[in-house]
């Protein structure tokens, strides 16, 4: 005979993947906070890297032509 646990589940019954289907979305909503606060932390950074005005750099600085002498 199986004994039960204190909730009155017996050992080997669905209970342990339904815990472990709760742990996976817990697991995978703790992550995508995670993620959501680095955006907003690395949107922050470069916020405060502006000088305030527009960039007037179309493409790549390195990729002038106009300065080309060849």
């Amino acid at each position: 005979m199986q004994k039960s646990d204190d909730k009155g589940r017996t050992p080997g019954s669905r209970s342990g993947a339904h815990e472990a289907a709760n742990e996976a979305e817990a697991r995978r909503q703790r992550l995508a906070k995670n993620l959501r606060d680095n955006l907003q932390r690395r949107k922050q950074q470069a916020r405060a890297r502006r000088s305030g005005g527009a960039d007037e750099t179309s493409g790549l600085p390195a990729a002038k032509t106009d300065e080309s002498e060849d």
